[in-house]
């Protein structure tokens, strides 16, 4: 299966039809390059906020608002490019109204034949809790996306290694990670959690990253980071981990996924952090206990 992951370039559309034709045009490479699988990034809905005045955009909360009306045409527009291109298309992040007003951050999912799923972030940025408008979700999925079971991960959630391996142990194979950073710190943490999630579930993961500055956005407002495909450090896969990573101007990270690799590897790793995974779990390894140091025994 390839997969491409977007260092997606953060812009200033003046109308949907804008960045609809964006849209078209990026995951048009993506299909060029014989993607099946496409990972936009997470907040990729508050590029939208631009095509408001800038008493809208310039405030996150108005952002938030203006931006709800285009929710049918947002799940028009993704359902339509990914029946045309023939690929899945995680489109990224939607901050989605609830009905007490308050916003989730959504990863919409669409197939080839336009169908759609979702995952919501479940655990909040500092950033999110600032705000106090975003709340977390309430439910862990997994998805079956061209004969391989995938789960979603968003941005912070991959530094998480528990609902991973819930993930994992529900099937997946595949980690989708939509990211939107603004430090080199942020981005490394965020890259860092996906090789851990890579190596101690023996999956391969998507990140896909914004890119470039949007100082009219108090939420785009710098972003950083690249793009990258990653699987386990072990027998048969690079020993960085990394598949394909974006560098300086590349829009996609694209990588062939061997899943029959991936599943042969197991029975000849050279660790099986995936398999050795319950001994953490051990009575014994639960709960640390305070040791204290023992006398010198004295010499004879």
């Amino acid at each position: 299966m390839k997969v491409a992951a977007c260092k997606y370039p953060v812009g200033k559309p003046a109308s949907f039809a804008a960045f609809a034709d964006k849209q078209r045009r990026l995951l048009g490479e993506a299909a060029a390059r014989g993607a099946q699988v496409a990972v936009l990034p997470e907040y990729l809905s508050l590029e939208l906020a631009a095509t408001f005045p800038p008493e809208v955009h310039a405030d996150l909360q108005a952002s938030l608002a203006a931006i709800q009306p285009l929710r049918a045409q947002w799940l028009a527009l993704f359902a339509q490019l990914a029946r045309e291109t023939g690929m899945y298309v995680a489109a990224g992040s939607f901050l989605l109204a609830q009905a007490d007003g308050r916003y989730r951050n959504r990863c919409d999912v669409f197939a080839p034949d336009g169908r759609h799923a979702w995952q919501d972030k479940l655990q909040l940025t500092g950033f999110e809790k600032a705000t106090g408008m975003i709340d977390r979700g309430d439910a862990l999925k997994v998805l079956d996306i061209a004969g391989v079971r995938a789960g979603v991960s968003i941005c912070y959630d991959s530094e998480f290694p528990l609902p991973v391996r819930a993930q994992y142990e529900a099937g997946a194979r595949l980690l989708l990670v939509p990211s939107c950073t603004d430090t080199a710190a942020g981005a490394t943490r965020v890259r860092v959690g996906c090789l851990a999630r890579a190596l101690e579930n023996r999956m391969f993961v998507v990140q896909s990253v914004t890119a470039g500055a949007a100082p009219w956005s108090p939420a785009l407002d710098e972003n950083t980071g690249e793009a990258a495909l990653f699987a386990p450090m072990d027998v048969g896969f690079p020993a960085d981990g990394v598949l394909a990573s974006t560098r300086g101007d590349e829009t996609w990270a694209v990588a062939d996924l061997d899943f029959e690799l991936l599943e042969g590897s197991r029975g000849k790793a050279q660790v099986a952090n995936d398999r050795d995974w319950p001994a953490q779990q051990a009575p014994a390894l639960v709960r640390a206990r305070v040791a204290g140091f023992e006398p010198e025994t004295p010499a004879e």
